[in-house]
């Protein structure tokens, strides 16, 4: 009966009204479309979509859930592995993940198992009186579905974005004092500076931090660790029994061309942290930041997806994403991909920049693009790109947005003697999240390099488990 069941589409905004706007391009599910859906499960005595899961969500059981109505259970089996659901829900690639194990994709379309999470969390969300639109008050939900355990020894979590949520919760639920470290003056991480409002809101991101607080999580903003205090010192000095680094791997990467330095030129985290933590998206606001006519995005991640789209949404007439690969290599969600093009982000397939030229002022008013051709594969896999002589031609453009990788800070690791690291700067660890120094571990993106979220997650919850191992009873 399940395979005769279609899979169930959520209601989006039109193209031509959402790429002037930054609300949720996508609506959640009816509670009827839900059902629909959840019943295309066969419900699998070996389910490989919990296997290809970083977190280990039972996904089985909350879909028999949502398809026996009880949602409030549902929403209960995903929050007991993972912290995150309306943000997962939302921005995980479940296409390479947990989808792209299910059974029903050998022959068909997958379960729609992120569309049913979103669904659990917000309605788990709005049962509790905090509508999926309106300002986190997460003391309802705290209550019943997070219980605060009386703390006693105490961790430090260096970083607010997945990977430090999580390990935070973990670590809150086993009765640990944790305080929660961010340089920034919002918690969230990448949640909060790096994803754009039309695939994530921040009131959403709001509500999960808000609820990890009313459960007994001490976050402390603005606080550069590194700077304010090294780790050294949070051990030594401040009292805590271990550290969990999950500062990311924001710092940005350009590809040293000739002209890099020129005005509306930007790195994709200073431009998103822009338009999302600095809020520019608010016509109210007066963030400053360049809302150029003719604006080129490097790059063909979702970074530069969610460049490219929030350029749109800021007034520009054309955005083109200039990207060296073909589409088929590009590693960003077909979802996104598809939302752009809907949008009217223009593709330059094939091409790559190699210069950019500035007007009397300094201001970046065109790039030179070369066109490229695909070779034999690389380590990544994927087709190696190369240029082709003689191609070169420019392209009017008066923003550039460069995103092609970021890396770590190193920060953390110039003032931390003992800590092992890469030759990349990133922190090395084993399996457990344990670094080379004792008492510290860490995970995320300032371990694995830049990935997904819910791996980041999934890296926050093994930490957890080892520092509650190392540290003993709380």
């Amino acid at each position: 009966m399940a395979e005769k069941i279609p899979g169930q589409r959520k209601k989006e905004q039109a193209p031509q009204l959402r790429s002037r706007n930054f609300e949720e391009v996508a609506f959640n599910y009816t509670p009827e479309q839900a059902r629909l859906e959840a019943s295309r499960c066969l419900q699998c005595p070996k389910p490989f979509c919990v296997a290809g899961c970083p977190v280990n969500v039972q996904i089985p059981q909350f879909i028999q859930q949502i398809r026996d109505g009880d949602f409030a259970a549902a929403y209960k089996t995903i929050r007991a592995d993972n912290y995150l659901p309306a943000v997962c829900g939302r921005v995980c690639p479940q296409e390479t993940q947990c989808e792209g194990r299910c059974v029903l994709g050998k022959k068909g379309e997958p379960v729609a198992i992120g569309n049913l999470e979103r669904f659990a969390a917000d309605t788990a969300m709005a049962a509790a009186g905090v509508p999926a639109a309106a300002a986190a008050d997460m003391s309802a939900l705290s209550e019943t579905e997070v219980s605060a355990k009386p703390g006693g020894r105490k961790i430090a979590v260096v970083g607010s974005g997945p990977s430090g949520l999580t390990c935070a919760a973990e670590l809150n639920a086993a009765g640990f004092k944790v305080t929660v470290y961010e340089a920034l003056h919002e918690p969230g991480g990448v949640l909060a500076y790096g994803i754009p409002e039309f695939r994530l809101p921040k009131n959403i991101v709001r509500r999960e931090i808000d609820a990890l607080a009313a459960a007994g999580v001490r976050f402390e903003t603005n606080t550069v660790i590194g700077r304010l205090f090294t780790v050294d010192e949070l051990l030594r000095e401040q009292g805590f029994a271990a550290v969990y680094i999950a500062s990311g791997a924001g710092f940005p990467v350009f590809m040293g061309l000739p002209g890099e330095d020129l005005n509306g030129v930007y790195s994709a985290n200073e431009y998103l942290t822009r338009v999302n933590l600095m809020k520019a998206y608010r016509p109210e606001a007066e963030t400053p930041i360049l809302r150029g006519q003719q604006v080129a995005v490097i790059g063909g991640g979702n970074v530069a997806l969610d460049a490219a789209r929030a350029a749109r949404r800021l007034g520009a007439d054309r955005v083109r994403l200039i990207y060296r690969r073909s589409r088929a290599e590009m590693p960003a969600r077909q979802e996104e991909i598809h939302h752009a093009g809907e949008e009217g982000i223009e593709f330059l397939f094939l091409s790559n920049p190699v210069q950019y030229l500035g007007d009397s002022k300094g201001f970046v008013r065109a790039a030179v693009v070369q066109k490229m051709t695909l070779g034999e594969p690389d380590t990544s896999g994927r087709r190696r790109p190369a240029p082709l002589a003689g191609s070169e031609y420019e392209l009017p453009v008066d923003v550039v947005i460069v995103a092609v990788g970021t890396q770590a800070n190193p920060l953390i690791k110039d003032t931390t003697p003992e800590l092992g690291t890469t030759d990349r700067g990133y922190i090395i660890v084993d399996d457990s999240g344990k670094t080379t120094k004792p008492g510290v571990y860490a995970g995320g993106d300032i371990a694995s390099g830049a990935a997904t979220v819910i791996l980041a997650m999934g890296a926050g919850k093994r930490a957890a488990r080892a520092i509650a191992d190392f540290v003993g009873a709380a």
